[in-house]
């Protein structure tokens, strides 16, 4: 008799996007007459710049003559995409990264949950919180949690890292010593960052026990200031420790097409075994590569064209984040992140609990955004609101929050 994989059954709910758009519908199904806007889920709304559809096109053209036809990509992306990450993502920067250490996908996300079928089920994880729910939920999943904690509101055998306004957003080393730890920066939700310093103390925290770092990078793009360090491998010594994960969703819209890739250095190696060679086995077994059409339109991104392009997409996004942070500044709100990141972090007013600003923000301003408390325990009493909606919107959802 088959058996099911029962780690499932100590999730919490369903995803919290899913939770955000059952309601959602429910309330549009209920007020077809509202206009309601959304500034919830981490979806782009603009098009794809000229650079990119132009090379889609192409491609796509491609695909329609038997000389220049393509079939399956290779397991680790086409040369011709990987080249132009190493060259533009890393060389650029100083990090020493080679094209053989570049796997392409179809998206951070996806790699953020399927990272972990390299690693045994006797491994602890530590996470910030709040967190990207993925990286626990994909950890409940594999079975490397215990069952869910209702009095500290989290998993047993997981180390939780409060990020608090007292930290600045930021985790703190634990005195519980992890075997794997998920960073993400810029972070979501927060919208925090981290300088090279900071990060540079992770690395050899990480190093000298012999730790593993999970860096979710998916926001890069949207830093603006200076010493605050676009890779991991940035930091001396991070390719004996680190894992980094990258998005062309957020910096180029390729939230609809899927396109991503994942970093693992060849010198990550434990007990002999390399985590590079763990990596290539996975995604050759379990994935079947991007489309070629997609992975031309992500070296398109690499052009001067493409560069200019989707630099000003990111300018627009910083932009209504800008819009919405000095907004609710002025209104009294108190307010994080929105500089160097899409997203911007504020306290619930009258001490209102999350899910209870979510349904005033629905219920009687028509506008979305998401739960902090459905990013972890800490991140209850916080509300997140993204910049990616279009400068109308995002001008008409502040006024309405703020009813100036």
């Amino acid at each position: 008799m088959f058996t099911p994989n029962k780690n499932y059954l100590r999730l919490q709910g369903s995803y919290l996007f899913s939770t955000i758009g059952k309601k959602v519908r429910e309330y549009k199904e209920a007020n077809p007459d509202k206009r309601v806007i959304s500034l919830g889920i981490g979806d782009v709304t603009l098009p794809l710049c000229p650079a990119v559809i132009k090379a889609i096109n192409k491609a796509t053209e491609e695909m329609a003559h038997a000389g220049s036809f393509r079939g399956y990509a290779p397991d680790l992306g086409y040369e011709f995409l990987r080249s132009a990450i190493v060259a533009n993502d890393y060389k650029a920067r100083g990090c020493d990264i080679e094209i053989d250490e570049v796997f392409v996908s179809d998206g951070a996300k996806s790699d953020s949950g399927n990272i972990s079928d390299i690693f045994g089920d006797n491994n602890k994880i530590a996470v910030c919180d709040p967190v990207y729910p993925v990286y626990v939920d994909s950890n409940v999943m594999g079975g490397r949690t215990g069952e869910y904690n209702p009095e500290k509101e989290g998993f047993d055998g997981v180390v939780y890292m409060p990020c608090t306004a007292e930290t600045g957003f930021l985790p703190v080393i634990p005195e519980e010593v992890p075997d794997i730890i998920y960073l993400c920066f810029p972070n979501n939700p927060t919208g925090g960052t981290i300088t090279k310093d900071e990060l540079q103390k992770w690395v050899d925290f990480a190093i000298e026990k012999k730790a593993l770092i999970i860096y979710d990078a998916a926001y890069e793009a949207y830093i603006t200031e200076e010493n605050i360090p676009h890779s991991i491998y940035e930091c001396e010594g991070a390719k004996k420790c680190a894992i980094e994960l990258r998005s062309f969703s957020k910096n180029a819209g390729f939230t609809g097409t899927r396109l991503g890739f994942t970093v693992v250095p060849k010198t990550l190696t434990y007990d002999g075994v390399s985590l590079n060679q763990l990596w290539a086995r996975r995604h050759g077994t379990k994935f079947n590569g991007a489309p070629y059409i997609i992975q031309r339109a992500g070296e398109a991104v690499y052009s001067e064209e493409g560069k200019k392009e989707t630099k000003e997409q990111v300018k627009y996004y910083l932009d209504n984040a800008k819009i919405i942070s000095d907004g609710l500044a002025k209104a009294g709100y108190t307010v994080f992140g929105g500089k160097n990141a899409p997203y911007i972090w504020l306290k619930t007013p009258d001490n209102m609990k999350s899910w209870e600003f979510f349904d005033y923000l629905l219920e009687e301003k028509n506008i979305v955004g998401t739960p902090g408390v459905g990013f972890g325990p800490h991140g209850e009493g916080y509300f997140r609101l993204t910049a990616f909606g279009s400068k109308e919107n995002t001008e008409t959802a502040v006024k309405r929050i703020t009813g100036q």
